[in-house]
């Protein structure tokens, strides 16, 4: 009975995970940092190229975003036609810009990104024990099928073909959850673990790691009673991501996150005529 209970505690937790994964829809970036209509017009009716980089400036100035693109520029999606937050990227296959993309996953046929990246952990962790406790249940009677205990051929294969299954899906899971487990502790997604994030003073690595306590609560929460469940507890609302302290020391355009939320506009900091003469490129 003991057996049995666990399994199918397990079952509907993989179940669960599962259907979360893939029915949590990628969040869009907000509007915004959507061109407006007015703008649009003006920065496509415009053909000096200086005018077109001083209008997105001007918008990106109101935004809190920080990175940039390889070249310094700001890093704007023109098949979306917004100004892309930090650690957004435009999906190919979704045809859309998802806010804290990792990847897009063909196990679950969905973009894995801000709204859904716990759900994804979790269908990891529980497929993988779920993987090992069939294994652990079924290896007994493997080994009566080899000392020969087992009389029913049916019951052989069978047997055999589950520990195999079980064994080789519980091997693949370990890698790719280890995988994730250290971009976590990291606090990056795939894409940032591949390509560094860049910021004003150049790429770096490590420009989102807060710590791995802290790593862990940006995915998962606070409140540590909610981790393990598939609810959505993951901080912020993923248009912005802290950083570290000496990233923000030496990154004269990072300002505190309260003054976007009160004024909705920020006031030009100290060197911020640098960035209307950075380099505006467009990123699909």
């Amino acid at each position: 009975v003991a057996y049995l209970v666990v399994f199918h505690i397990l079952f509907v937790l993989f179940v669960w995970t599962y259907w979360k994964s893939v029915f949590t829809l990628p969040i869009q970036p907000g509007k915004k940092f959507h061109m407006s209509y007015a703008d649009q017009e003006r920065y496509e009716s415009e053909e000096r190229p200086e005018v077109q980089r001083q209008i997105l400036a001007d918008i990106a100035r109101k935004l809190p975003v920080y990175t940039r693109t390889g070249s310094g520029g700001i890093r704007f999606c023109d098949r979306c036609q917004l100004i892309k937050p930090d650690r957004c990227h435009h999906c190919s296959v979704c045809a859309m810009c998802v806010l804290k993309m990792d990847h897009h996953c063909p196990w679950v046929n969905n973009c894995i990104g801000f709204s859904n990246y716990k759900f994804f952990l979790l269908f990891l962790a529980y497929s993988l024990l779920y993987c090992l406790y069939i294994a652990a249940t079924v290896f007994k009677y493997f080994i009566k099928y080899w000392t020969g205990e087992l009389t029913n051929g049916r019951s052989k294969f069978h047997i055999l073909f589950l520990l195999f299954v079980a064994i080789m899906f519980f091997v693949s899971l370990m890698f790719l959850f280890g995988y994730h487990c250290w971009l976590v502790s990291r606090n990056r997604s795939t894409l940032e673990a591949f390509s560094a994030p860049v910021f004003q003073n150049g790429p770096d690595k490590n420009g989102f790691n807060l710590g791995f306590v802290k790593n862990l609560q940006q995915v998962f929460g606070e409140e540590k009673k909610l981790w393990l469940l598939p609810i959505a507890s993951s901080q912020g609302d993923g248009h912005f991501f802290p950083m570290r302290a000496l990233s923000e020391a030496r990154n004269p355009l990072l300002t505190n996150e309260e003054q976007w939320e009160e004024d909705g506009i920020d006031e030009e900091p100290q060197g911020s005529g640098e960035t209307s003469s950075l380099a505006i490129e467009r990123e699909t």
